[in-house]
């Protein structure tokens, strides 16, 4: 049974960072797609950033790029999400999910396991 769990939101303000933590058990993880999407209120939810697992490639969203940065620690089974330079806009519930493949995907709904979310909320 995979399980992914996330950590690390809050609440900060507009310019600062913060880094979301995805702690993931039940498999060896070393041939799964890890990501990041994220659902503000009234909003359709939204690729942020993925990462093979085996190898490190990454993709991000043009709106996080250069200011999010995805990473993994192998020992620990966790996967990162650095975000800096934190707007408003990026106000949203952090999602972190998983699928067995080798292809970075954007669209959610070809991910087949989900964490509960964990809120971060930018001020202005």
């Amino acid at each position: 049974q995979v399980q992914l769990v996330e950590s690390g939101g809050g609440l900060v303000q507009a310019g600062g960072s913060l880094r979301l933590s995805c702690a993931a058990s039940g498999r060896t993880f070393s041939t799964y797609v890890m990501g990041w999407f994220r659902q503000a209120p009234g909003k359709e939810r939204e690729f942020v950033a993925a990462m093979r697992w085996r190898g490190g490639s990454t993709y991000y969203a043009d709106s996080v790029k250069g200011r999010f940065t995805i990473s993994r620690d192998n020992a620990k089974n966790t996967v990162y999400l650095q975000m800096n330079s934190l707007k408003p806009e990026d106000t949203a519930v952090y999602y972190c999910a998983a699928d067995r493949t080798i292809a970075i995907m954007t669209d959610g709904d070809l991910y087949e396991y989900w964490g509960q979310g964990t809120q971060v909320t930018v001020s202005s």
